[in-house]
């Protein structure tokens, strides 16, 4: 399915905003254009050879009403179509599907009311939608361009967005807001699908059991590809904002617990408390508090299939 990013009538707020954008558009180049040839005639007209001495000219109170009231009445349409637009956005219908979106550097999960997770915003067609968004560290920017929807991210606070899809297919999803060296990497899609293929796709969850059981370690490396862990580490040995993981698993790590610097076997139980306290035990040579915890977001089972893959990374 290709990808649809300005599609006419994608969402239920691409109207208003679209009309908005025109109506403020078009009165700036109206201004533009206007105010170009006024300064072009008033140089011919009033240039040093026409004019070799200066004329006085008074006030007109006239033309001092006229643009003030113009410019006023314009700016208050623009308001309106501006206001038109926006206010719609604010107050999502009762019966809207919730999706809870995490924003961390530097990718979005999404969590459903039945325990999915994805990497990808899975959405219904013609129903709303309503985002719970979080940040676990800086602001992000949740923008989807084709649905004519962006709103920020804000750590420590619980945002929210709705919207309706009204057009199959695949559409883009930025972080609007520059949240570090990776923000330009911070991109997924939303799917919209008709409502029968939705939840046909939504209460399946055979394909994710069969992936656990079949592969801890290939499950292993997509838990950690959909959460960003290859945005800071690397697995070739290469240093980035965090250790690399290649070889991590059974090697002898320098650390510092509170203040004291010591030596831990990197085993399950260092992994473990590594993704659950991260600020724990530091490794030497990196900053406290890049990381945030996934406590609440990895299930134990997870962590387990996390290590199964660091142990293949020799």
């Amino acid at each position: 399915m290709y990808i649809l990013s300005t599609t006419v009538n994608a969402s239920n707020f691409v109207t208003g905003v679209d009309k908005a954008f025109f109506v403020i558009l078009g009165i700036s180049f109206l201004f533009l254009i206007g105010l170009t040839f006024t300064m072009l005639y008033f140089v011919y007209k009033y240039n040093y050879k026409k004019n070799p001495v200066a004329t006085q000219i008074e006030g007109s109170t006239k033309l001092e009403i006229i643009w003030t009231v113009i410019p006023t009445i314009l700016v208050l349409v623009m308001f309106y179509y501006g206001w038109a637009g926006w206010a719609p956005m604010r107050n999502a219908p009762k019966d809207s599907f919730k999706i809870k979106v995490i924003g961390r550097m530097w990718n979005y999960t999404f969590e459903y009311e039945n325990g999915k997770k994805t990497d990808t915003l899975f959405v219904p067609m013609n129903k709303p939608v309503k985002l719970s968004l979080n940040s676990l560290d800086v602001i992000h920017g949740f923008y989807i361009p084709a649905f004519r929807i962006k709103e920020d991210v804000v750590p420590g606070r619980e945002k929210s967005a709705w919207f309706i899809a009204q057009k199959e297919g695949l559409f883009e999803l930025f972080c609007s807001e520059y949240c570090g060296m990776n923000h330009s990497y911070m991109y997924t899609y939303v799917k919209a699908m008709p409502e029968a293929k939705f939840n046909s796709w939504y209460i399946d969850t055979t394909k994710v059991v069969s992936a656990a059981v079949d592969s801890p370690t290939a499950n292993g490396k997509r838990i950690m590809k959909n959460i960003g862990c290859f945005a800071c580490h690397t697995i070739d040995g290469t240093k980035l904002v965090g250790p690399s993981f290649k070889g991590v698993y059974g090697s002898k790590q320098t650390v510092t617990t509170g203040d004291v610097e010591h030596d831990v076997s990197a085993d399950d139980d260092y992994i473990k408390r590594s993704i659950y306290d991260p600020n724990a035990d530091v490794v030497k040579g990196f900053n406290k508090g890049l990381m945030q915890p996934y406590k609440g977001q990895l299930s134990e089972d997870d962590v387990k299939q996390i290590t199964e893959y660091l142990k293949t990374l020799k």
